[in-house]
């Protein structure tokens, strides 16, 4: 299958956080030719003259219920078409597709549409989430919707709008400070920049076509974990005041958990099933390079979200001799402990107190409460 697996992005933000006209303006570029953009309508929200701009067989509409729920099953159905055409003819080429959500709907259910469908899971892959984040109402959206404060956690870049209405640029610093607090592992663009166009927001997965190179550090977003997890445990007093400002954002975690040296396939298999089983609706989100210890030569990649793995894929080389297992966890309201200590028993470390693997295999509930 020829262009297969075309890259898939999700475009999500609160509404009013102006979607739509970075859309009208990214698709003006000729590096979005043969994109398809999949828009839900919902409610009074009127994208006609996007209409008029692209008014090609390339945009497919929506046009009822919100994605997050009704139109879950049409996506699918919409996706699936998609491939469909290409299949026959009946579409030339599709270089990538947009799938712009409305409003606060939560953007796992879209993305665990796309992971959990055996068919669809062949010819997409998930490239990135680009989170809008409007700089005027910004902070009162994250306060009042924990929906708002996930599309954040979630996403591999966040475009801040509006930052010329903002007025005080204390309060466009502070919203800044705040979206880095939540995801310290996706770049924060403006969307005002001319720096923020189709380079800076697509192609965010492991794997880039352009340089046909793998920067793991970059896709983990780990340079940025890691300086997130000193900073937490180091000078943080001011900010651990401040978090209490904001009910939803202490809440969310992003950490990394690390083991050096390869893994057996079926330790990994046990950890997330586990997890998943325990505390998937809490697992916002799962990046993963796994050294496997039946084939240490070619890194294993696992990406998740929620309850929903994408089936792992496998690099054909280590890129930069980056060697063993790293896995980055964004998570809402999951005991971080429990984690730290279930992956300690699997990848063999057993800490005090902590089962070993063996006793975890013949029971695996022995820490399954956390």
């Amino acid at each position: 299958m020829a262009g297969f697996p075309i890259p898939v992005t999700v475009l999500t933000g609160f509404l009013g956080a102006g979607k739509t006209t970075l859309l009208n303006r990214l698709l003006k570029d000729p590096a979005l030719v043969d994109t398809a953009v999949i828009i839900n309508e919902f409610g009074e929200v009127a994208i006609d003259h996007l209409l008029v701009e692209q008014a090609s067989d390339g945009i497919i509409q929506l046009s009822d219920g919100c994605l997050c729920c009704t139109v879950r099953g049409e996506l699918v159905d919409t996706l699936a078409d998609l491939v469909d055409r290409l299949q026959t003819g009946r579409i030339a080429k599709l270089a990538r597709v947009v799938v712009e959500t409305t409003g606060l709907a939560d953007p796992a259910p879209v993305l665990q549409s796309i992971m959990a469908h055996p068919a669809l899971v062949q010819a997409f892959r998930l490239d990135g989430v680009i989170t809008l984040v409007d700089a005027v109402n910004g902070n009162t959206t994250l306060d009042g919707h924990v929906e708002a404060v996930k599309q954040v956690a979630v996403a591999d870049r966040i475009v801040l709008t509006k930052v010329d209405l903002a007025g005080d640029p204390a309060d466009v610093e502070a919203l800044r400070a705040r979206l880095h607090q939540l995801n310290p592992g996706a770049k924060v663009l403006e969307a005002g920049d001319s720096g923020t166009g189709v380079e800076a927001l697509f192609d965010c997965g492991l794997y880039n076509p352009a340089t046909k190179s793998a920067d793991v550090q970059r896709w983990l977003g780990e340079e940025a974990a890691h300086d997130h997890e000193h900073h937490h445990h180091g000078e943080h007093d001011h900010g651990h005041h401040h978090q209490h400002e904001h009910r939803h954002d202490s809440r969310v975690r992003s950490y990394s958990l690390v083991h050096d040296g390869p893994v057996p396939f079926s330790a990994i298999e046990m950890f997330l099933d586990l997890l998943r089983s325990a505390h998937g609706d809490k697992l916002l989100r799962m990046k993963g390079v796994i050294e496997l210890a039946e084939d240490p030569s070619r890194p294993l990649v696992v990406h998740g979200v929620q309850k929903t793995l994408h089936p792992p894929a496998r690099l054909p080389a280590w890129p930069d001799g980056q060697r063993g297992t790293r896995l980055v966890l964004i998570t809402l309201d999951m005991p971080e402990d429990y984690v730290r200590r279930l992956f300690a028993a699997f990848t063999n470390r057993p800490s005090i107190d902590t089962p070993d693997r063996a006793a975890l295999e013949n029971n695996p509930l022995a820490i399954a409460g956390g």
